[in-house]
């Protein structure tokens, strides 16, 4: 092969016939649509159609734009795509829990996140404490966000501010309790029935008295929770003690404190039923801190994370959190997608699961 010296190189058979384009250098801010255009050398309404998922593009074309695309780390803005096109979708939709630190939160969290993958929709998600204030404040947040719904564990008495938002066309899924003043659908478990199982159950280990530890009273599932107690010391001839019944024990120190003090009273219960997961677990504290553990029976509201772990194993009253989730954020989808059909409240069974704790027989 005759070559000029000073000429180019010849091609190697392995090396590509096509110039790499060299990599841009980093702007101060996301790549936009004109900047993969400009790369890839095509219009920007071949980019857009690239991007959408026509089938009409030129392969090489359509090969030039999605080598550009991952050269330049592009990501379409989903956003402004759909207003351009005029259905206003964001493609995120809102999540308002408890508290997305406690167990239960953070489970109902996996489950619609999980739902939301499938349809590749993205989460925002915020805690509301019990704070009616609070929910009031994110909501007015995550709708000026332009969520595409919104599923809520409510927090105040009163849900009819999101009226406006509902009218103009955002769904909405209360989960864990229902909504107030405001028809909307709900996913909840079977609070009431599930109280009178873990009662019942102490009952018939011989416990006639029975503690009731609740959470706060302004939460419906507590006053439901409740009611279950007192229906079955009701229809078990049982007559209910008030000094047996202490509310508003929100968290795990708040009712370690409590349990203490009412073992330590001249006619402590023989058994305990725990309202709220928190709740059971400042419980078990307090009867290990008093070595009541073996003869103390506790049922508990809400499985807690290594439960079957203690000495004893808590017997609970499990919900289902994952599918309470999961049909929260299919609901809400399902809304999304136009169903128009009338609000529903969807409740989900709880299941007894004895373990050791819930078992313990009443002193003879």
């Amino acid at each position: 092969m005759n070559f000029d010296p000073a000429g180019p190189a010849p091609m190697s058979p392995l090396a590509p016939r096509d110039p790499v384009p060299a990599p841009p250098v980093p702007g101060p801010g996301r790549a936009t649509m004109r900047d993969v255009a400009a790369l890839a050398g095509v219009s920007l309404k071949t980019v857009s159609r690239v991007v959408n998922g026509a089938a009409t593009v030129d392969a090489d074309m359509a090969a030039r734009v999605r080598r550009a695309v991952a050269q330049l780390n592009y990501r379409p803005d989903m956003t402004a795509s759909n207003l351009r096109r005029g259905d206003r979708r964001s493609f995120m939709i809102g999540l308002m829990l408890e508290d997305v630190s406690n167990p239960y939160s953070s489970a109902i969290y996996r489950a619609v996140e999980d739902v939301a993958r499938e349809r590749g929709v993205g989460l925002l998600a915020g805690s509301l404490d019990e704070d009616p204030d609070r929910e009031r404040d994110l909501a007015a947040s995550l709708v000026a966000r332009r969520v595409d719904g919104l599923i809520i564990a409510p927090a105040g008495r009163d849900q009819s501010y999101l009226r406006d938002e509902q009218h103009m066309g955002t769904p909405l899924v209360f989960v864990d309790r229902p909504a107030a003043l405001l028809p909307a659908d709900s996913v909840v478990a079977d609070n009431r029935p599930g109280a009178v199982v873990a009662v019942r159950h102490l009952i018939d280990h011989g416990h006639r008295r029975i503690a009731f530890l609740g959470d706060l009273t302004s939460i419906a599932t507590a006053q439901e929770r409740y009611a279950g107690y007192r229906d079955t010391l009701r229809f078990a001839g049982l007559p209910e003690d008030p000094s047996l019944v202490l509310h508003d024990l929100h968290t795990a120190e708040a009712a370690e404190a409590a349990v203490i003090r009412l073992l330590s009273g001249p006619e402590p219960p023989s058994a305990l039923f725990s309202g709220q997961n928190l709740i059971t677990v400042g419980t078990v504290r307090a009867l290990r801190a008093c070595g009541a553990q073996h003869r103390t029976a506790l049922v508990g509201f809400d499985d807690v994370p290594l439960a079957d772990m203690l000495d004893p194993p808590v017997t609970v009253v499990a919900q289902d959190v994952v599918k309470i989730g999961t049909l929260a954020a299919r609901i809400l989808f399902r809304r999304m997608d136009g169903d128009s059909s009338d609000v529903q409240a969807h409740v989900v069974p709880v299941s007894l699961i004895p373990r050791g704790s819930g078992e313990i027989p009443a002193p003879e």
